[in-house]
């Protein structure tokens, strides 16, 4: 068991590894995106209600001294985690758990998009078994990078972040109402309520949205034993951004057809599949053009059997697509990336 004495130097060496990887990867964002995540991170960093807004100057000041403190970091190397007499690897996480979780806390790293680490240390509100793999549902978070993926999938154990979802999903919502456009987002607003009480609806959105995030990552778990190791090693020799993006968008695509459009379906869950199509959109959607034509034939007749065709079909296509990258990839591995990056222009070959 770690003494509590333990819990604030464990969490300075998480942020400061949270720091290193920002300080390697943050800037190479959109600048739009960038600084969509900066405000966010200062609204956790400050502990700033949602829907406070964030002053201006005092922002601009706290992305200089940030960045500030980046340059000074860029160049080291990711800090071991204390854990009573031990310390761990940053990415040892199943051991770093076993000592954690004990305590109500739970730790999570592992690599993201275009190989940017992430890390998080956060309270566990509960864990538990879903479909052979082990869940840990997190709260407030004590450690976390600039980006904070709201769910993910980890050596056999899926994360849900509660408070990162909670962020997101209030992130879109203001969004939203800058212009307050119709279509599949404000439809899943009006299904939360949040016409008549934002704070509410916000609240009734996290907890059904955290089970459509959790489907999701099943998914992704049911899609790992179909494509084998090779489907890492693939994503792991690409050089560019172009690639990686068809490949996930693939990726996506099958897990949500072998699990998530499956499960919200069968419960007629009508906010959550609005909410699904509000972030159904980028090379995802220009792959699967069928499944939003079953979106609209649903939102204007009422039957669910379009949707669910499209995702059944969607099961066998999005399978035989990754094998399809697999073998571009095991074919010619030099010329694989360059083909593979084509198909965002032309997915035609890979459409359904």
């Amino acid at each position: 068991m770690m003494p509590l004495s333990n819990f604030p130097r464990l969490t300075q060496s998480v942020q400061r590894n949270c720091h290193i990887a920002d300080a390697r990867h943050a800037r190479e964002m959109t600048l739009c995106n960038y600084l969509l995540e900066m405000r966010e991170f200062y609204r956790w960093e400050h502990e700033l209600p949602l829907a406070r807004s964030v002053p201006r100057q005092e922002l601009g000041n706290w992305i200089s001294e940030r960045e500030a403190l980046w340059d000074a970091l860029q160049a080291d190397a990711l800090e071991r985690l204390p854990l009573g007499e031990h310390n761990y690897d940053a990415f040892d996480v199943g051991a770093i758990n076993a000592a954690l979780v004990p305590q109500g806390l739970v730790y999570g790293a592992g690599y993201g998009r275009f190989g940017k680490p992430h890390f998080f240390l956060a309270q566990l509100e509960r864990d538990e078994r879903r479909q052979g793999l082990t869940l840990f549902v997190s709260g407030c978070e004590y450690a976390r990078d600039l980006s904070a993926p709201p769910a993910a999938l980890l050596d056999g154990a899926v994360f849900l972040r509660r408070d990162a979802l909670r962020r997101w999903l209030w992130e879109k919502v203001e969004i939203w109402g800058v212009r307050k456009a119709g279509g599949a987002l404000k439809s899943a607003l009006d299904c939360y309520g949040f016409a008549a009480d934002a704070e509410t609806g916000l609240e009734r959105m996290a907890e059904q949205e955290a089970e459509t995030l959790i489907l999701h990552e099943l998914g992704e778990a049911m899609a790992e034993p179909l494509l084998g190791s090779a489907w890492r090693d693939l994503i792991a020799s690409f050089t560019g951004r172009r690639a990686e993006i068809l490949a996930r968008a693939v990726r996506d695509n099958l897990a949500d057809c072998l699990s998530t459009l499956p499960r919200l379906i069968e419960r007629d869950a009508a906010g959550s599949i609005h909410f699904y199509f509000a972030n159904f959109e980028g090379v995802r959607a220009s792959l699967f053009p069928l499944l939003a034509q079953a979106y609209r034939r649903w939102r204007e007749a009422g039957s669910l059997a379009p949707l669910r065709e499209v995702a059944q079909a969607g099961s066998a296509h999005w399978h035989e697509a990754a094998l399809s990258l697999l073998r571009v990839h095991q074919t010619d591995p030099a010329a694989a990336e360059e083909t593979i990056a084509a198909w965002i222009e032309d997915p035609a070959a890979l459409a359904l």
